[in-house]
């Protein structure tokens, strides 16, 4: 359903039909991985408009532009393909989809390089492939989140929330939101993340979900404490309309600009005036998924003789909606780009007949090292996203899903053929070459 739903929306094709079967076998159990179903089936998709767009003669930037999914227009599998269950009706509400292919066009000299391309000699060809993502930002309608925030007498704040920080990011990402809502630096709060005895729910580090739908509910706790606050603080400052205050710097001001400080509130508070704790627990879901979108560019050269392919470049210009923190995004987009090498160039898993698997151990199942990685380059076209925290959409998964064909796009524009079976092995692509 994730593959369906996600690929046949890239293009807006109201008459698109889904057919899935689903078949049990015998081998190893397998489970979810980055970008699970989407990276597949943008794989097929994109390499086929590719190969429609030869066919017919028009240049492949210009088909895609002009058949993508576009502002306003409605996601036309969402209800169909819910995740276990019927989806709901949603339409694109922000896409920099444009902006992100014109970027990436002018930043690689994508046509440049695919005329001169041509003119070729010798047993070493280079090319250069394409490729547009679009993804999802949590599962609408089913994924709920919660955060519980509480205010100390020093004017510091805790930070409870069921989101687990896998190497993402998220529990900074999460403070930054609830910082920023407060008007105070982010030592000001102290995470506390993914305990079960006594953090409030969440969903999962999955579906691309955790800034989006754990950020809102981190965003609604804030803005609960920010109204509390701001009620005690008209109490000290002899104020009648509260919502009017301002918190910034750690103090709340009135419009006259005399203000209070974080601590003082937080004293009087517990001690002197309306005691009480200043504390706040807020849930957070969607009824729609606003999609990241993104274009995916891949240079390549390839040992025709050896069918050897070295990559030389990977960038991906990213909508991400408005970037929380630029540096854990782009690392999001870098280690997307690094898996999705693995995914269309050397990781495999061989079985033999009794299921039993053939390369279990990393010297006969070949990852990108980190000194194998080619260049990364990751450029942020931001947009608002009205559903999102401050204007956020997911960046985790869209930054897998868009290689493997801008991949084989980039070894087609180098050699002429068309290779349609993952990963891209040297005897795969001499075989291709060859006969």
């Amino acid at each position: 359903m994730v593959g369906g739903f996600k690929g046949l929306t890239l293009y807006n094709a109201p008459d698109s039909r889904f057919i899935c079967d689903v078949m049990y076998t015998n081998t190893p159990t397998a489970g979810a991985y980055r970008g699970y179903g989407t990276m597949q089936e943008l794989f097929a998709l994109e390499v086929l408009t590719e190969e429609i767009a030869e066919k017919l003669g028009v240049d492949v930037v210009e088909f895609k532009r002009k058949n993508w999914l576009k502002l306003g227009e409605p996601m036309h599998m969402a209800k169909k393909l819910g995740e276990g269950r019927e989806g709901f009706d949603q339409s694109l509400a922000t896409s920099g989809l444009t902006q992100c292919v014109d970027i990436g066009l002018k930043a690689t000299r994508y046509y440049d390089k695919r005329a001169a391309y041509k003119e070729q000699q010798g047993n070493i060809k280079r090319g250069i492939g394409m490729s547009i993502a679009m993804h999802g930002s949590g599962i609408a309608g089913l994924d709920m989140a919660s955060a519980t925030m509480k205010m100390n007498d020093d004017g510091s704040f805790n930070l409870l929330i069921g989101a687990t920080d896998i190497g993402t990011g998220s529990d900074t990402i999460l403070a930054q939101i609830a910082a920023e809502e407060l008007g105070i630096p982010l030592d000001d709060i102290i995470v506390y993340s993914s305990d079960t005895d006594f953090t409030p729910f969440d969903k999962g580090a999955y579906a691309s979900s955790t800034t989006y739908i754990s950020g809102g509910a981190v965003k609604k706790t804030a803005e609960a404490i920010k109204k509390q606050i701001q009620e005690q603080a008209a109490l000290l400052l002899k104020w009648d309309d509260p919502s009017k205050l301002e918190l910034r710097d750690c103090q709340v001001f009135t419009p006259e600009g005399k203000s209070v400080s974080l601590r003082e509130v937080a004293l009087s508070s517990l001690h002197q005036m309306n005691q009480h704790q200043i504390m706040a627990t807020e849930s957070h879901r969607s009824y729609v998924s606003p999609p990241p979108t993104a274009a995916q560019f891949v240079e390549v050269a390839v040992n025709t003789d050896t069918g050897e392919i070295k990559v030389e470049r990977l960038l991906m210009v990213v909508d991400c909606g408005r970037v929380i923190n630029p540096l854990t995004a782009a690392g999001q987009v870098e280690g997307g780009m690094a898996q999705a090498l693995g995914f269309v160039h050397c990781e495999d898993t061989y079985i033999d007949e009794k299921g039993q698997i053939l390369n279990p151990r990393f010297e006969t199942y070949h990852t990108y090292l980190a000194n194998e990685m080619p260049p990364t380059d990751v450029i942020f076209v931001q947009t608002d996203e009205p559903s999102g925290p401050f204007g956020a959409k997911s960046v985790a998964e869209i930054s897998i899903d868009g290689v493997a064909p801008a991949f084989v796009n980039a070894v087609h524009n180098a050699t002429g053929a068309w290779l349609h079976h993952l990963p891209l092995t040297p005897e795969k692509v001499w075989k291709a070459l060859h006969q």
